[in-house]
């Protein structure tokens, strides 16, 4: 079970540098490409494709996009009533340093995160930023 811990905490540590490289592409290789894919943030966006064009258009520069940090991360990984672990819940806070706004003014938050272990790896399904 600590590798799924370990696993999900990679995926975050790989979405954090694609942020900071300004690649919101590989950021976004964190979430399932799936039309339920679901963020909520100040609306609700449903879809993989949705979710990327609200990023693409929300941190549009280098600037907007800024330095990103995760903290307080906590894994709690959720086994079925067989006892295999398929998804997980993920809560921390997140910081962004960064020295331009867009639309997106907020800069902390936290975040509340369903993981689903996939054939492609662990990925985000339901994200809930605030």
């Amino acid at each position: 079970m600590g590798s799924d811990t370990t696993a999900i905490k990679q995926v975050m540590a790989q979405q954090q540098a694609a942020w900071n490289r300004g690649d919101v592409d590989d950021f976004m290789q964190g979430y399932k490409d799936a039309s339920d894919t679901t963020f909520v943030g100040s609306s609700v966006r449903k879809g993989y494709r949705d979710i990327l064009a609200s990023y693409r258009q929300h941190y549009a520069t280098r600037a907007q996009m800024g330095r990103l940090t995760f903290s307080a991360i906590d894994v709690r990984l959720l086994p079925g009533a067989d006892g295999v672990v398929r998804y997980a819940a993920v809560t921390g806070r997140f910081h962004l340093d960064r020295s331009a706004h867009g639309e997106v003014t907020k800069d902390d938050g936290v975040f509340s995160l369903l993981w689903e272990r996939t054939p492609g790896g662990w990925k985000i399904i339901l994200d809930h930023s605030s």
